[in-house]
């Protein structure tokens, strides 16, 4: 398939996310979704505060800036006056579960037909590598130099585990999108298998939204600048680390889309 087919279109083919970083990999499934789906000129997407704001540079939809964190809440919104629109958003986990978990939570709650796609680096991205919600134990951050400690900062928050409590929601899954590394004797290798899971978890969370359903996407990705470490190492880490923190797993699947 040409680039030019896809509803994710690069600004001279060139993407601004820094290098190793997969926003752009989460952007390029979500058009391509959109467009194998149909729905492309009826997509809405709504922006949060974080390095997924970049999106409107490359999704060819309509697009609605919200304020930090209020991203579920703008989308509620526009779904209920809006009701043949397919509306979603890409939140980072600080937008997601700091200053925006109560929209999130409310808008999991009432069960209206969005989607909400989560990027979790484990780290405040775009504000300066501030400890987020979802820091490992241990993690260095600008504002945790000593890493996590978590008799005094508690443990990161799981947005699975509480999303779970939520009998509204219909479709709820995280999964891995950075590739893991494979290394033979002179070289390495990724494999394929995150970017084809994660392209599926975001096909059934339209068709989800399609079937009038709440559902909530997770990804684990990486943030190699903030966490001061190469690309490569910051792929070893999610799975090395990360995934022992969130594993991938299918919470919730209502419709049953994961079986068609």
């Amino acid at each position: 398939m040409e680039v030019k087919q896809f509803s994710s279109i690069f600004e001279n083919g060139v993407t601004t996310y820094c290098p190793g970083c997969e926003h752009g990999l989460l952007l390029k499934f979500i058009g391509m979704a959109l467009d194998e789906l149909g729905i492309t000129e009826k997509a809405i997407m709504v922006g949060s505060v974080g390095c997924s704001t970049l999106a409107y540079k490359f999704l060819n939809v309509d697009y609605v800036q919200a304020p930090h964190g209020r991203a579920p809440a703008i989308m509620s919104a526009i779904k209920l006056l809006e009701k043949d629109k397919v509306v979603f958003g890409i939140q980072g986990d600080g937008d997601a579960l700091s200053i925006g978990i109560a929209e999130l939570i409310h808008a999991a709650n009432r069960g209206i037909p969005i989607t909400v796609f989560m990027y979790n680096n484990m780290v405040f991205g775009m504000t300066g590598g501030q400890m987020a919600p979802t820091t490992p134990e241990g993690m260095k951050t600008t504002t945790t130099p000593f890493g996590r400690d978590i008799k005094q900062m508690g443990p990161p928050l799981d947005a699975c585990k509480i999303l779970s409590s939520f009998p509204q929601i219909s479709y709820l899954k995280r999964v891995v999108i950075t590739p893991k590394p494979i290394f033979t004797k002179d070289r390495v290798m990724y494999s394929s298998k995150e970017a084809m899971d994660s392209y599926k978890a975001v096909l059934n969370a339209f068709k989800t939204q399609l079937m009038e359903g709440f559902s909530f996407v997770e990804f684990i990705g990486t943030c190699n600048v903030n966490w001061k470490m190469s690309i490569l190492d910051s792929k070893k880490y999610v799975h090395e680390v990360g995934v022992k923190v969130y594993p991938p797993a299918l919470c919730r699947d209502a419709f049953g889309v994961e079986k068609k």
